[in-house]
């Protein structure tokens, strides 16, 4: 059975930081992209950041770079997006995605990030 369980959200005051953890099982982690994703209330979901499967490569979306940083561990088959800097408009529901070229893709249920003073 595919797990994809994120976990790390919660309220934090603007210019603070929070870790989000993706926890996963049930399919082959390495052999997946991963990717973290937000949607704010009234907006589509976007891609925040993204990383290849072994970590070489990683992504991110104008808005955050130089804030966020994406990790993986395969071993544990956990990804991980450190938030730095954090800023209201920040504010969303963050999910974790794992996702393959041929399109195939798990999603979590996602984790609120809320900053706010």
């Amino acid at each position: 059975q595919v797990q994809v369980v994120e976990s790390g959200g919660g309220l934090v005051q603007p210019g603070g930081s929070l870790r989000l953890s993706c926890a996963t099982s049930g399919f082959t982690f390495s052999s997946y992209a991963m990717r973290w994703y937000r949607q704010a209330p009234g907006k589509e979901r976007e891609l925040v950041a993204g990383i290849a499967n072994y970590g070489g490569s990683k992504a991110y979306a104008d808005s955050v770079k130089g804030r966020f940083t994406i990790s993986r561990d395969n071993a544990k088959n956990m990804a991980y997006l450190q938030m730095n800097d954090l800023k209201p408009e920040d504010t969303a529901v963050y999910y974790c995605n794992a996702h393959r070229d041929s399109g195939h893709s798990y999603w979590g249920q996602g984790t609120q990030v809320t900053v706010s003073a």
